[in-house]
């Protein structure tokens, strides 16, 4: 008899059901949008966490803020340059617990822009929709990545995930 205990099951991060939302304040006022194009791979074992890994990717061009020209303003060379860098990736280096029972924490790189930078935050697994629902939140500094000049817009924002992963 094989037994699978230790080995992550696989689920594929779809648009349906998600949302990466974000926040960025502009002129002072805040400014929310939405990007779509969900790929990816997904490893998960709350059970064994070290063989868990996150490896996905968003579609730039998808990007709304419900302004169109502001929309494709954002896609131009100074800010998201999605010609150039049509996806935005994060690959996780690791998945530990944390201290707050039900929340993880996942350490990783995120690569905007062809500028790669390592980022952690705290996230919850919810078993459903055949597979999970992995929600998170982090900041990042724009001009880290090299989106961006103008100085009306915050140098910082912050991303919302919601991420619908069935199994594969």
């Amino acid at each position: 008899m094989i037994s699978l205990t230790g080995f992550a099951q696989s689920y594929n991060p779809v648009d349906k059901g998600s949302s990466i939302r974000f926040r960025i304040k502009n002129f002072g006022f805040n400014v929310n949008g939405t990007f779509s194009g969900l790929k990816g791979s997904i490893k998960f074992d709350p059970a064994n966490l070290a063989s868990s890994s996150f490896d996905v990717s968003i579609d730039v061009n998808s990007i709304d803020t419900d302004i169109d020209s502001r929309d494709n303003h954002l896609r131009k060379t100074e800010y998201f340059d999605v010609k150039n860098f049509p996806h935005i990736k994060f690959v996780s280096t690791k998945v530990t617990p944390s201290n707050k029972n039900g929340t993880l924490f996942v350490f990783g790189k995120l690569t905007i822009k062809n500028v790669t930078k390592e980022i952690s935050f705290p996230f919850t697994a919810t078993p459903g929709n055949n597979g999970y629902i992995f929600k998170g939140e982090f900041k990042i500094n724009r001009r880290d990545f090299g989106v961006g000049g103008d100085n009306t817009i915050s140098d910082n924002l912050t991303v919302m995930l919601d991420i619908n992963a069935p199994k594969a």
